[in-house]
């Protein structure tokens, strides 16, 4: 039955008794009365009805007491809401039941923090990683436990959209990688995986590079020294080796770049997180960076637009590395007469600089990797360009050793503009 035809039953009820109260009083004299004895009789049974209702909502495990009427369609509405409710607490319970004890089962440490910065759940991995442990550790502040200048920073900043590279609190020997994930009203996930084994590998990587490359300039600088011989005193030779003779030497000076790309590249990474920094101009390195390029390059037009005098903490070498290799590369992948523009301003974002050339352009699907060692959109043009493959990566360990941002906008046909955003804390004067 639907709620309007219960309400009109009950009402209907109520009337059939007044009326036949009415009736009766009027027999007897006695109207009013009646008729005041019959509505003190609904409104008891009424207040019985909802008294046995009272006991029930105490006693939930109950069945619901059977009533006629609009009271048995509230006791079942009430009953089948609660039955409801049950169902949907159950199902929660069984996925949050789930969800920790798949948490809990990761060999990664896991950690829920409020958005007050306690703990509030974490799991057994979090022990043997970081040190904590529930229930002991439970409702304590994150930042008083886990003691690391760097964790504090991160923490703190609330800028979570790149993992945190720091040593365990309980061996400095051990690294670990801390990914925050921000949830509900301000709450906080903390993943932290020890990476010791790859960070390890990396640096055996690194270093083996370096060695390699170090110890193949003296070999090379021999070799190539005979070469130069060979070919300024080409007359006293058989034509026959001329070519070759030339060829060897032209690889040769590859090799030697390849080499040169190799140790700043290594150099570059060993020292990406160094402290040590000067005031670099931006706009006398750009100077100074235009005339050199310009006699290299005389068949593209550099353009300067500088439109700040800010000055970037850094070392001036690997901003020079850096940027030459921008504009070197907007040169070499444009076509002869193209200009190349390169800016120098202020944005809301920060210190911009940007080079823009109008050359070939590159696909979007490629930008991801463009920063990668000897990655090549396209493998042919690689022996044409002259190019080590390191050019890229170069930047990236440069910008990133600066606190910079490098950002790639381009498609194929419409040129490339690559932008190193220095963020606008970073000032040591000017504007």
């Amino acid at each position: 039955m639907s709620p309007s035809a219960s309400r009109w039953q009950a009402v209907r009820k109520i009337l059939i008794v007044v009326a036949v109260a009415g009736a009766s009083g009027w027999f007897f004299g006695l109207t009013l009365l009646f008729v005041a004895l019959a509505l003190a009789a609904v409104l008891g049974s009424w207040l019985h009805q909802l008294w046995r209702i009272q006991q029930w909502l105490h006693n939930p495990e109950l069945e619901p007491p059977e009533a006629p009427g609009i009271w048995g369609d509230i006791t079942d509405g009430v009953y089948h809401q609660q039955r409801r409710n049950r169902e949907q607490q159950q199902r929660l319970k069984t996925n949050i039941d789930f969800l920790t004890s798949s948490l809990a089962a990761m060999r990664d440490a896991v950690v829920i923090v409020t958005n007050t910065g306690t703990i509030q759940w974490c799991n057994d991995s979090a022990a043997s990683i970081l040190g904590l442990q529930i229930p002991r550790d439970e409702n304590q502040a994150i930042l008083y436990l886990l003691r690391r200048p760097e964790f504090h920073s991160y923490f703190t900043a609330e800028n979570f959209s790149h993992p945190l590279l720091m040593q365990s609190p309980r061996d400095s020997e051990q690294q670990l990688q801390l990914t925050v994930t921000e949830f509900g009203d301000g709450n906080r996930l903390l993943f932290v995986r020890d990476v010791t084994g790859v960070t390890r590998m990396e640096k055996v990587r690194r270093d083996f590079v370096a060695n390699v490359s170090h110890e193949l300039r003296t070999p090379l600088t021999v070799i190539t020294g005979y070469l130069y011989t060979f070919r300024d005193s080409v007359s006293d030779l058989d034509s026959r080796i001329e070519k070759p003779v030339l060829q060897m030497l032209q690889q040769a000076k590859r090799m030697e770049s390849l080499l040169n790309d190799l140790l700043l590249l290594a150099r570059v990474e060993h020292t990406e997180q160094s402290g040590d920094a000067e005031a670099v101009d931006i706009h006398y390195l750009l100077e100074g960076m235009a005339k050199e390029v310009g006699e290299a390059y005389p068949e593209h037009p550099l353009t300067l637009h500088i439109q700040s005098d800010h000055q970037v903490p850094g070392t001036y070498s690997d901003l020079y590395s850096a940027v030459s290799n921008l504009i070197v590369n907007a040169m070499k992948y444009s076509p002869t007469g193209a200009p190349v523009d390169v800016y120098w301003r202020k944005t809301s974002e920060g210190h911009c600089l940007s080079v823009v050339d109008q050359g070939i352009g590159i696909d979007p699907v490629h930008h991801p990797r463009l920063t990668e060692r000897f990655y090549r959109v396209d493998k042919s043009r690689s022996t044409s360009t002259g190019g080590t493959g390191l050019g890229l990566a170069i930047v990236k360990h440069v910008v990133a050793a600066h606190n910079a941002q490098l950002q790639i906008k381009s498609a194929v046909g419409q040129g490339s503009t690559f932008t190193i955003l220095f963020p606008c804390d970073a000032n040591n004067g000017g504007g």
